[in-house]
């Protein structure tokens, strides 16, 4: 394990989710505040949209679009530059999480019960095609959650909160899921947001740190916090700075009491696959 120094580029989140690197910034998701920010490396945080839901998760399209996943809405929307947003896909669902491919394909993920509170169901993946096509993909997941998927594009992961694993799929062709199978196992807290490396390492937010984890659930690296990690992202100019999305967390969804951070750090391999760190 390394020593890493945490840098605070925001405080004062509700519940930051979804970081994702873009146009030299760091971008992520105020469930609670109802606000997309976006944060230079410096810390200069603008508020860049309103979205009314909670959840709401963002990625990007290959031909620059933003996409937003609206639960509130059951939609997958266009964030326009003016902060408007427009309907990419209506869902029969309230999703959580997305990741973009290469090709254009969008997957996004529902916990499919109410949380917290609400009796425990499986949840799933769908994939929307660049067209705009809704296909539920085949597979059962214990409180799926943050996505990636590898660079050449052929296998996704997916976080399961309830489980602690890291589930891999198969990525056909025409963007289907199969062959569904443990990835890796995290021992104690459950996996919630990650991201990939140009080692095939997963970074995962996973209780009061940010483990870095080979195929087969070895931990190679464990950044420490002194709040939960909800999300982390690599990115920065050079592609190896971790940012990390924290918050206290009782259980419960605090909606007045700002506990939230974000944080960066230097890590030694560089981010690769998807999400993709433009």
């Amino acid at each position: 394990m390394s020593d890493y120094q945490l840098k605070t580029l925001q405080a004062g989140i509700l519940l930051g989710e979804s970081p994702r690197w873009h146009d030299g910034r760091i971008w992520f998701a105020d469930w609670v505040a109802e606000t997309l920010y976006a944060v230079t490396e410096d810390g200069h945080s603008t508020a860049v949209a309103k979205v009314a839901s909670l959840p709401f998760s963002i990625d990007w399209l290959p031909d620059g679009r933003c996409l937003v996943v609206n639960a509130r809405a059951k939609a997958l929307q266009v964030l326009a530059e003016d902060g408007s947003l427009s309907l990419f896909a209506a869902l029969d669902h309230a999703c959580n999480e997305i990741v973009v491919d290469g090709r254009g394909n969008s997957y996004l993920n529902c916990v499919n019960f109410e949380f917290p509170g609400g009796q425990f169901r499986p949840g799933f993946i769908l994939l929307v095609t660049p067209d705009g096509r809704v296909q539920r993909q085949p597979g059962e997941l214990a409180f799926p959650n943050g996505m990636a998927i590898t660079p050449d594009g052929r296998t996704l992961i997916c976080a399961e909160s309830f489980n602690g694993n890291l589930t891999a799929f198969d990525i056909a062709d025409d963007g289907s899921l199969s062959n569904q199978r443990v990835w890796a196992k995290l021992d104690g807290q459950g996996a919630d947001g990650i991201c990939m490396d140009a080692e095939g390492a997963v970074w995962a937010g996973s209780g009061q740190r940010c483990v870095r984890v080979a195929e087969g659930g070895r931990v190679l690296e464990e950044v420490p916090l002194d709040l939960m990690a909800f999300a982390c992202m690599l990115g920065g100019a050079d592609g190896r700075t971790l940012f990390i999305t924290a918050n206290e967390w009782t259980g419960q969804i605090n909606t007045d009491h700002p506990t939230g951070k974000l944080y960066s750090t230097s890590v030694a391999v560089p981010h690769a696959g998807f999400p993709k760190s433009r």
